[in-house]
Formats: C-alpha cells, structure tokens, sequence
C-alpha cells in the first residue's frame, strides 16, 4: 500500500492529484476484470447496483485523499481521514471496553498524525469528504462481501467507477506519452487497490464492520514502523506513545467473543 502511495506522489508531477486516482481506478478495474472476467450475473439487478456502489464510494475516496494530500501535510489528511472508521466503530460499539478501544484509538492516531489544521481550507474538507467516504466503504464493503459476488463485485465496480469518473482522465495527459509513467500508474491500481481491498473483503467476510473499522486504525502504525525500518525515520515520543495507545485500542476491541463466527467462505 506504500509503495502504490510512493509511486502516486510521483506521478502529481505529471498528472493532477484526481487524475492519478483515476489511472489507480483504471489499472484496478482492468487487473480485476482479466483475473476474474466476473459472469453474467454480476452485471445486472442488485448485484450490479451494489458494485456499481461500492466502486464509486471507493474511487470517490481515492480522489478526494488525493486532491487532500495535493494541499495538507500527509498527516494531517491521515488523522482527519480517520474520523470515519472510527465512526463507524462507535456506531457499531456496545459497551464500555468498546468505548475505551476507541479513546486509545483516536487518541494515537492524533498522537502519530500530530495533526495541525493549517494550510487550505480546501485541503481540510477534501481530507474530511474523504473521512466520510471511508466510512462509505467500510459499510458498503461488509454488504458485498456478505451479499455481492466477492471480488467479482469489486471488478465490476471499480469497471463502473472507472467509466463514471473518466472525464477525470483529462488530469492525466502527461502520462499516456510515457509507457513507464502508464505502468507506474497501473501498478498504482495494483499496490493501492487490488491487493489492499481484496484482502479487505477476505477479512470483511469474518469479522464486523465495527472491529474492522477500529482494525484499520493500524495503518498508521504501519506507516511508523515502515519509516522506521525503511526509511531510518525514528519516531518521536509522541509519536511512540501513539502507536501503543493504537495497539492498546485495538487489543481491546479484538476481545469480542464471536463475532464475524456466522460468516463463512463459499465452497
């Protein structure tokens, strides 16, 4: 997922910021479509619509971070995004462990963001369009992983956004010229989407959209410890003590008994 991110920032020098979410869109629906080629029946009626859905709320969320991190510090964007699963973790909880997990939660992912709202007020409301758009997903995501047709649902969708959204496509002139640029934004689609968002459904499938949510918050901490590892970025205090009041929160959530138990693989 860093590594798409890495290759996305590159391409902002040749194509605007929705216009880089456009080619991940693309690349994703054209990945998804040659290893699935999805049947008849997951393009029409219900199934169709619930796709069609969830690949636009997803590629709507691609854009709106993108546009966001094209005005504001990464961080920033990141902290405000997660305004949304975990408000989607709020919604799903039911008592006082609950609560707790998400206090840590929202109190590290602050903490590693160190959020600073400053800069362009445009930046903030992309950044928070797109907290909204990821709560889109995380609930629009449990539907089709439990009601839709799985990955083929999420062909069809990112083939339906990916059509919607083309006049996007006018960003991206620099780039056709360029086959190395193509394939950089082709492997964008790959690494951001493709990989991520199948893996999302795999685990959509077992457990609740509320400890989803509150599971996703690990992505910040990711990001520390790959700085860390990769990158020689230590981590200061703040930044320390963020990742374990995540890693508390999400301890604390992950406790639940059962849920997600019903839900199993398809033969």
């Amino acid at each position: 997922m860093y590594v798409g991110a890495a290759l996305a920032v590159w391409l902002f020098d040749v194509a605007s910021p929705s216009g880089v979410a456009w080619l991940r869109c693309l690349g994703a629906a054209v990945i998804l479509l040659a290893w699935r080629r999805p049947g008849r029946a997951a393009w029409r009626g219900r199934p169709l619509l619930l796709a069609g859905a969830f690949g636009i709320v997803t590629a709507g969320m691609n854009v709106v971070f993108y546009e966001a991190i094209a005005r504001l510090p990464l961080g920033t964007v990141v902290a405000l995004e997660f305004v949304g699963p975990v408000v989607v973790a709020a919604f799903g909880s039911r008592g006082r462990r609950d609560i707790a997990a998400l206090v840590f939660v929202a109190v590290g992912v602050v903490c590693i963001a160190d959020v600073q709202l400053r800069g362009s007020p445009s930046g903030v409301a992309f950044a928070l369009a797109a907290a909204a758009a990821w709560a889109g997903y995380i609930v629009l995501g449990k539907k089709v992983a439990l009601g839709g047709n799985g990955i083929d649902s999420l062909a069809v969708g990112f083939a339906v956004a990916t059509v919607l959204l083309s006049p996007l496509a006018l960003g991206t002139g620099g780039v056709w010229g360029e086959p190395d640029l193509l394939v950089m934004g082709i492997g964008v689609g790959l690494l951001s989407t493709v990989v991520p968002y199948v893996l999302d459904q795999v685990v959509l499938r077992r457990v609740g959209q509320a400890r989803f949510a509150v599971l996703l918050a690990l992505l910040p901490v990711t990001a520390t410890v790959t700085g860390l590892v990769v990158l020689g970025q230590v981590p200061s205090l703040l930044e320390a003590l963020g990742i374990l009041a995540v890693v508390a929160g999400v301890a604390l959530r992950s406790r639940d008994p059962g849920e997600g138990a019903a839900v199993r693989e398809p033969p």
